[in-house]
């Protein structure tokens, strides 16, 4: 019995756009959350790509990209309401630094569904960049 070499790996972060060493990860693993809950709210709706556009006031082929996760040329601000226009309440919670804080470090967004509402598949925490 002969024993073969473990391949080597790295642990990851929890964020695969900071794993990747994208530029601004935290806000990109944001982004594609919203993305995701998008694309099941208009799933919900069984909406073709063309109504889709109209009722985010868009054209087809942006939907097409945001669909396809090409999300550089959509902002969170934008996401967030195409969120709105599909009737998804969108809460925003700012909280000071917990007791002992964390100093200098930089904050954390959090995206995630509320009980009662579909999540989209493996939609972790991000991590905030610092500014």
């Amino acid at each position: 019995m002969t024993r073969t070499a473990k391949t080597p790996f790295t642990r990851s972060s929890g964020n695969v756009f900071e794993d990747l060493q994208v530029p601004a990860p935290s806000e990109a693993l944001a982004k594609s959350e919203l993305a995701a809950f998008i694309a099941v709210a208009l799933r919900s709706r069984r909406l073709t790509q063309t109504a889709a556009a109209q009722l985010l006031g868009i054209d087809q082929p942006k939907v097409s990209e945001l669909l396809r996760g090409r999300l550089t040329r959509f902002s969170t601000e934008r996401l967030l309401v195409f969120l709105l226009r599909l009737g998804r309440d969108v809460d925003i919670v700012v909280r000071g630094a917990p007791a002992g804080g964390r100093g200098t470090a930089p904050g954390r967004i959090h995206v995630r569904a509320t009980a009662g509402r579909r999540q989209p598949a493996a939609a972790p925490l991000a991590e905030a960049d610092a500014q």
